[in-house]
């Protein structure tokens, strides 16, 4: 089925989704490390405050929170990724269950949707 959206709708939503990849880069950058045993493997940097018992509780906490943080970025970043591909492979916009065309107010609410609703909420609705 093919992509039913209006060209200028399909390149606000692409330039929405690089712009919002490349912010996520800048902030995995300034939270993250790239981990030496893995190539494409990023890891949360470890802050260094000092080495008095409260400076240590604070890394720890900084620590903590910037992992959680990274994964939530890795994963939207992972969904950006996957709606650009979708994008250049010409099948954006096409629910990947049912393959009728998503609603593109859903599209322009939320640009990484791969599902219609009618999909989506019977997926919620079965975990």
């Amino acid at each position: 089925m093919a992509n039913t959206l209006d060209p200028k709708v399909m390149a606000e939503i692409k330039k929405e989704l690089l712009a919002r990849k490349q912010e996520i880069l800048d902030n995995l950058k300034d939270i993250s490390q790239k981990d030496p045993h893995e190539a494409d493997n990023l890891g949360s940097k470890f802050p260094e405050y000092g080495d008095k018992p409260d400076e240590n509780a604070q890394e720890i906490t900084d620590y903590t929170a910037n992992s959680a943080t990274e994964k939530v970025l890795e994963k939207t970043l992972a969904d950006i990724e996957g709606a650009l591909k979708r994008i250049e492979n010409g099948t954006y916009g096409i629910c990947k269950y049912c393959g009728q065309p998503i609603d593109p107010k859903r599209l322009q609410a939320r640009p990484v949707a791969s599902a219609c609703i009618a999909c989506k909420t019977e997926l919620q609705e079965n975990e």
